[in-house]
């Protein structure tokens, strides 16, 4: 059944050294039965259990790709607001993460824009 959040469990990217959270790092605050979250700082202790030191090759290249996205953002909250900024980033960056090209990413977010409100 595609609505059972059972069946998304089972659709985690088979990274090398992945391993699947424990219970306790999905200690969440849910809004709504869409399973949205607030997500919160976790605890050292979380992030080790979690992830460990497998993930450390992936610093730099994300990074790289972040940065200049980053002070985009940071230039937008300046001439709009935070949020409206950080959501625009938010976006992006999502579009990103799916394999849109970047460009093309920015200029979508960008369409969904109507006098610099979402």
């Amino acid at each position: 059944m595609p609505n059972d959040p059972r069946h998304y469990q089972q659709q985690y990217p088979q990274y090398p050294y992945y391993t699947q959270p424990t219970q306790q790092v999905h200690q969440y605050q849910y809004l709504d039965r869409q399973h949205q979250y607030i997500p919160q700082e976790p605890t050292q202790q979380q992030i080790h259990q979690a992830v460990g030191t497998h993930y450390l090759y992936l610093k730099n290249p994300v990074l790289q790709v972040v940065r200049p996205w980053v002070q985009y953002g940071l230039n937008e909250a300046q001439h709009t607001s935070v949020s409206h900024a950080m959501t625009e980033l938010a976006a992006i960056m999502y579009l990103i993460g799916k394999g849109y090209n970047p460009r093309l990413a920015h200029y979508i977010v960008e369409s969904w824009e109507k006098n610099e409100q979402f």
